[in-house]
């Protein structure tokens, strides 16, 4: 928990001292040890870093970075970090404790820049995701001189599939009728894929930019009224939370509930949304046969 991160830290410090070696979080071979907050973080940091850095992310698979609070092996984690990579904004605020805590002077690399305060779910738009490519090139090569040729190849082989994920995306939502490009989702976190590529965000069952919040009795009456005065066909829940409001909505209002999104955390090995990339085609795919589009010309 945050009050006991200054003991942690202690502790963490006094066994690596004692051990004589660096902790896990360490690197091989003196490449800098990088440590990630969100799962997209991690991600996008590992397809820059490649081989020559290790990186570790703090938050598993499915977690709701919102309101998350480190355990000892993330203070651990960062006592041996080169290099914190943060996304920014109301996402991970907690790294900044848990950097205190844990004593790290290490340089941080906010990847959502200065506009992750207003929009904290940037990784939504993937010009967004190339800025924060281009961030985590120049912080690697200011953590690494000597990678400086191995960071910028990385970088532009990402950036190179972020520019053909936003042409496919944007192709996608194009076959969806005009009409159709509604979307309800369980918490304002789609505002910037909704921007970029065509839809209107009409309400979310959380009013807030966090899962933390909560929706009174009568605003949730007041969504299953616009769902149905605006004809929306269906209602998007998300991956890290359990479903049973937005299901009870959709019922209520006529619309169908869609398969989850990956919003707020990537998924595990295996699934759609492992990767940064992938979970931008599968949520692209959900959104585009649940609004009527043609799921056949999508990623």
């Amino acid at each position: 928990m945050k009050r006991t991160l200054p003991v942690l830290a202690s502790a963490v410090l006094a066994a690596a001292a004692l051990g004589g070696c660096g902790g896990a979080g360490a690197a091989e071979d003196g490449a800098p040890a990088v440590v990630a907050t969100t799962t997209q973080a991690a991600d996008l940091a590992r397809h820059v870093a490649g081989k020559r850095a290790e990186v570790t992310g703090l938050l598993a698979p499915n977690t709701d970075p919102h309101g998350y609070e480190p355990r000892a092996g993330d203070v651990k984690a960062l006592v041996d970090a080169d290099l914190v990579v943060r996304s920014g904004g109301e996402v991970d605020p907690w790294i900044e404790e848990a950097q205190r805590g844990a004593g790290s002077d290490a340089s941080v690399v906010t990847l959502g820049g200065a506009e992750a305060s207003r929009e904290p779910h940037w990784w939504q738009d993937p010009r967004a995701a190339m800025a924060a490519v281009a961030r985590l090139r120049d912080g690697l090569t200011r953590a690494d001189g000597a990678g400086r040729a191995e960071y910028a190849a990385n970088a532009e082989r990402t950036l190179g599939a972020l520019r053909r994920l936003d042409r496919a995306v944007a192709r996608c939502i194009a076959t969806i009728p005009p009409a159709r490009r509604k979307l309800v989702t369980t918490h304002d976190a789609l505002g910037a894929y909704a921007r970029r590529y065509g839809l209107e965000v009409i309400a979310t069952v959380i009013p807030s930019r966090s899962t933390r919040g909560q929706a009174s009795a009568g605003e949730t009456a007041a969504l299953v009224r616009t769902i149905r005065r605006e004809k929306v066909p269906a209602v998007f829940a998300e991956s890290s939370v359990r479903p049973d409001v937005e299901r009870a909505i959709a019922d209520e209002a006529g619309a169908r509930l869609a398969p989850p999104l990956w919003a707020d955390s990537l998924g595990p090995a295996g699934s759609s949304g492992a990767t940064y990339v992938r979970s931008i085609e599968a949520n692209t795919h959900t959104i585009a046969e649940a609004l009527g589009g043609d799921a056949a010309r999508c990623p």
